[in-house]
């Protein structure tokens, strides 16, 4: 792989508190996944990070969660597929909305929190969202995680698939996130991190808790936006990526 494409989710501040530093990200990412309302952002957030977006050239995804602003979308729901389907929707279409208003545009969807982590494993789950996306939208890229059902199912249901990998998060055996409950689920040392994602960009492969060795076909790599280092991990990413030939592309601009 010769690009790759840096992505951060982000907008998630709510009225006057605060998360994350989306200002000092915007100019080091390539695409931004900004909160819908439900587990984070609201509708000033929403328009106003859209607007600085599409000013630094980052390309905008909608990231809709489960409506939890309590939990962050973080804690799992209980809800029918029909429920999942028109909580996508309903998300997906405030997101285009609000980029019209600022003269941007949605371009991919990334499910957050608990709802991707469950779609992840549940092959149900994961067509009940592609459906909604490609409802409302067909033309929108699926952000979905390696190994997953969500990738398949976006593929299922025609979509641009872009299959994504996380530059600070631990992976199981079977290919999946830690959970962040154990200690060793996030990745805290930059320099681990970018070698790390070298080996996943480069190499296709991805090293699990137990040394297992996976096969992979990356596009997108994430950094979380909501830690103190989020900034300065993201800037090493980019800094050391760049470095070792890769060129950073947008979403749209990534041959998927």
């Amino acid at each position: 792989m010769t690009n790759f494409n840096l992505n951060a989710d982000m907008a998630e501040s709510y009225g006057p508190w605060t998360m994350g530093n989306d200002d000092a990200l915007l100019p080091v990412i390539n695409s931004a996944n900004i909160a819908c309302g439900f587990h984070g952002g609201d509708y000033n957030i929403m328009a106003e990070t859209m607007k600085k977006a599409s000013a630094n050239g980052v390309s905008i995804g909608a990231h809709p969660g489960f409506y939890d602003l309590h939990g962050f979308g973080r804690r799992q729901l209980n809800l029918s597929l029909n429920e999942i389907e028109n909580l996508i929707a309903y998300q997906l279409g405030a997101a285009m909305a609000s980029a019209s208003l600022v003269g941007a545009k949605v371009t991919h969807v990334k499910p957050h929190g608990a709802l991707n982590n469950m779609a992840a494993n549940n092959a149900d789950m994961a067509l009940a969202i592609a459906r909604a996306i490609k409802a409302v939208d067909r033309s929108q890229i699926f952000l979905a995680p390696v190994l997953s059902e969500l990738v398949a199912a976006g593929h299922k249901c025609g979509l641009a698939v872009a299959e994504e990998i996380f530059a600070d998060r631990a992976y199981m055996p079977d290919g999946q996130l830690a959970p962040r409950h154990r200690s060793d689920a996030m990745i805290h040392d930059p320099d681990e991190a970018l070698e790390r994602s070298l080996m996943m960009l480069t190499e296709r492969r991805i090293s699990t808790i137990d040394g297992t060795s996976l096969s992979i076909a990356p596009h997108s790599l994430c950094v979380h936006g909501d830690g103190p280092s989020a900034v300065a991990m993201a800037e090493h990413l980019k800094q050391g990526l760049t470095a070792a030939g890769l060129t950073a592309k947008t979403l749209p601009e990534m041959d998927l």
